[in-house]
Order: structure tokens, then C-alpha cells, then sequence
């Protein structure tokens, strides 16, 4: 008994990189399939582009933040042993199709069970205070999970709504007569239709993404990282709207061709990066906001310490 006490103390007494590569190593020879896979998706389909962004900035959020004075466990650290057995269960029922799911969630399962592996390994090997200011790049890598197509489907589905709804307005701000039937819109002159590839799937989960990095990066306060998130959403739908008034506007009032140009297929980056600029605005203006809140409660502290 004493020496299986010794043994698993010995586990714990490795260097936390050490440690943590070792489970990591294992998590590549379990979850590689999936994990190429993934990539691979992200590479050929443009609703899961943003899966190749979220490693990176993953790995750079937790470098920059690091305390190299808190990297050793507290103790051993059961929570994070609990996430590698679930882990590895979720994954066993995946390969082993033990529920009726379809493959594309079959492959969410996998590197959600990937995920939770690896926020296991790190609790393990870094200890719960590591693991707690992490906190939120490691929930950060839930982008690395592929959106099943059922849920997908539905995203994009109020993204075209959202998108119609918008440039609706738009044309009414405007006094351009304008007509609803579903997804398709009718202006004199021009009938647009905002099929699925419409939808500007991609670009709206890049913005939400890109704010969620910006703003915890640049925000202090929770409650103003939530908003700036929270405006991220409607303005993925608002930008889509711009673009596809500005479009059916050019097409009527300049040239046909625009309808069908290069403004059309490639200029998605336009419209993203205007809404990236509002993104920017609202961050400065609620750190500046932040900046102005941290001498006053300074100050107030400091009247009432005087008090005293």
C-alpha cells in the first residue's frame, strides 16, 4: 500500500511541463484522427475557418498571463483527473458508437472529449490556481470544437433572417420602396435573394472571436468584456445587412455587374473590418472608462481611510 502511495505521489512531484507534455502526448496518439480532421475542415470549408485561429491565440493568452511563481500544484489535484476519465469515456462512446450520433458529431464529441482532456492535463500538472487564472483561454478552446451541421444549420438560418431584417431597414432609412418574401428581397429594380452561402457565417464567427480576445485582453471589468461581446453578435448580423444594401444599391443605381463582381465574392473583408473599427472604438472608450473608475475609487479609499 505504501508503495503505490509513494508511486502516485512521485506522478505528482514531475516538473509541470514535463508533466503536461507527457499528457498532451497522449491526448495526440488518442485524438489524432480528430484532430487532423478538424484542421482539415478548417482548411476546405469557410464556416469552420476560425478553427485555425483558436491554438494560437490560446497558447499566446496563457504566455502572456503566466506567473511562473504559481505554476506548481497546490496538491494533487483530483478535478483534474475527473476531466481525463470523462474524457476518455466521451471519446470511447464516440469511437465505439455507443449513441446514435451522425459523423459530423461524432467529431465534435471526439474534440470536445479533446478538450476536456487537455483542461484535465492542465489542472493536473499546473494545479488549481494555474488553472483558475486561465481561465478563460482554456474555455477559449471550446472554438476548437467543429459546430455540429444540426446546429449550424440553425445559426445560419437566423444569420439570413438577421441579415434580411437589416438591410430591410436599410432601404426603408433610406425611402428605397422595398418588399419581403422569406429570405428574398425586392427593390425596384432588383430582387435579392440571401441564400445560405450569403449568410456571412464566417465572418460573423471571426468577429465574435477576434472580440472575445480584444476584449480580454484590453478590458478589465466582467461585466464590460460580456458587452462587448454581446454587441459583437448583432453587429455580425448589421454588417451583412450593410453589405448587402450597399450591393443591391450599386447594382440599381451604378452598374448591373455589381450583383455578380468581385465586390461581391471578395469584399465580405471590407465589411468585416468595419465592424471590427466599431468593435475597436467600444473597447477604447470603455477603457478609457475603466481608466477614469480606478483613480476615483483610489481616491475614495483614501478619503476614507483618512477618516480613520
Amino acid at each position: 500500500m505504501g508503495q503505490i502511495s509513494s508511486t502516485r505521489g512521485s506522478i505528482f512531484k514531475l516538473s509541470p511541463p514535463f508533466s503536461f507534455s507527457i499528457l498532451a502526448g497522449i491526448s495526440l496518439l488518442i485524438w489524432w484522427h480528430p484532430l487532423t480532421s478538424s484542421f482539415r475542415l478548417a482548411f476546405h470549408d469557410d464556416q469552420y475557418t476560425h478553427i485555425l485561429l483558436i491554438l494560437p491565440l490560446t497558447v499566446a493568452m496563457i504566455y502572456l498571463d503566466w506567473k511562473s511563481s504559481d505554476s506548481s500544484p497546490e496538491s494533487p489535484p483530483s478535478v483534474g483527473i475527473v476531466l481525463l476519465v470523462a474524457a476518455a469515456v466521451a471519446t470511447a462512446v464516440a469511437r465505439f458508437e455507443m449513441l446514435p450520433l451522425r459523423l459530423d458529431e461524432q467529431l465534435s464529441l471526439n474534440m470536445l472529449a479533446l478538450l476536456v482532456w487537455w483542461i484535465g492535463a492542465f489542472i493536473v500538472s499546473f494545479g488549481a490556481r494555474a488553472f483558475q487564472r486561465s481561465l478563460f483561454p482554456l474555455c477559449f478552446l471550446l472554438w476548437i470544437v467543429p459546430i455540429p451541421e444540426v446546429l449550424l444549420v440553425l445559426i445560419t438560418r437566423l444569420l439570413q433572417e438577421g441579415s434580411v431584417a437589416s438591410a430591410r431597414f436599410l432601404f426603408g432609412a433610406f425611402g428605397v420602396p422595398v418588399t419581403q418574401d422569406g429570405t428574398m428581397l425586392t427593390i425596384p429594380g432588383l430582387t435579392v435573394e440571401v441564400a445560405r452561402e450569403c449568410s456571412s457565417i464566417r465572418s460573423s464567427l471571426m468577429l465574435v472571436v477576434t472580440t472575445m480576445v480584444l476584449a480580454q485582453m484590453l478590458l478589465r471589468s466582467a461585466w464590460r468584456k460580456a458587452l462587448v461581446i454581446a454587441i459583437a453578435i448583432p453587429l455580425s448580423v448589421a454588417k451583412n445587412g450593410l453589405r448587402i444594401f450597399v450591393l443591391a444599391m450599386l447594382a440599381t443605381r451604378v452598374d448591373r455587374s455589381f450583383i455578380t463582381g468581385r465586390l461581391h465574392h471578395q469584399g465580405g473583408i471590407i465589411y468585416f473590418l468595419i465592424a471590427l473599427g466599431g468593435i475597436a472604438l467600444l473597447i477604447w472608450i470603455l477603457h478609457h472608462g475603466e481608466k477614469k473608475s480606478k483613480p476615483l475609487a483610489r481616491s475614495s479609499s483614501e478619503l476614507a481611510g483618512s477618516h480613520h
